[in-house]
């Protein structure tokens, strides 16, 4: 019941923030679409699986990627954003536009196929573990596929809710979904995230990543520990 009801407060968060950031014009919405088919194939594979592979070894591998995902994050430097795209991206039409400090930055999207199979893993944890592995879509588009950082965060956000939303049909048709337990955690997180969207449009994207790597960090740590100590 716990992973169901985590799953119905991704699907929660994301609702939540999406509408905020698709209005700001910041979320990527045609290379969201494009990654989700990989993440939603991911999580419905990793939904049926959790039958049969122990959480606990896939919590402390997802941990352990996250510590280092972390470590990556504040080591990379803030650099421009690259307008040209791969030729892949070029074809699929992925680049775009981002509002950001009253200016229009224009981005380019690399290494498409790298990123579109790590989605398929992120897909594959969400369903798994029961989270969003929203932090996992936010590296493969940050730090693969060269997206500037506000954009991997609000577009993996948008994401998050799609792939979250794979895994609990599953979870819905074995009963593991309890509506008593859910209805205050959506209540709780739809709170939140509102309020987040709005400190994101004006945030530095230094300070976001600052508070991405603590975030991803005590989530590694939580992770590690629930794994080894079997309670998940």
């Amino acid at each position: 019941y716990a992973i169901g009801a985590s799953l119905v407060s991704v699907i929660a968060t994301s609702s939540g923030s999406a509408a905020a950031y698709v209005k700001e014009g910041i979320t990527n919405m045609r290379l969201g679409m494009f990654l989700e088919i990989a993440t939603t194939l991911g999580a419905v594979a990793g939904a049926f699986l959790s039958t049969y592979i122990p959480a606990q070894y896939i919590a402390i591998i997802f941990g352990v990627i996250l510590i280092f995902s972390a470590i990556m994050s504040l080591k990379k430097k803030n650099l421009q954003a690259d307008p040209v795209s791969s030729k892949p991206a070029q074809i699929l039409r992925l680049g775009s536009f981002y509002p950001d400090q009253g200016q229009q930055i224009q981005y380019g999207v690399r290494n498409v196929f790298a990123g579109f199979g790590l989605m398929g893993f992120a897909g594959m944890i969400s369903g798994l573990l029961g989270i969003g592995s929203g932090s996992l879509k936010v590296i493969a588009m940050d730090n693969i596929m060269r997206i500037p950082f506000k954009v991997s965060t609000t577009t993996s956000n948008f994401m998050m809710g799609v792939t979250a939303a794979a895994s609990a049909v599953v979870y819905l048709q074995r009963g593991y979904i309890d509506p008593g337990l859910s209805m205050p955690v959506m209540l709780g997180v739809v709170f939140g995230a509102i309020t987040g969207s709005k400190i994101l449009v004006k945030a530095k994207s230094k300070s976001l990543k600052i508070i991405f790597a603590v975030v991803i960090s005590i989530l590694a740590i939580q992770m590690i520990y629930k794994g080894l100590s079997g309670n998940i």
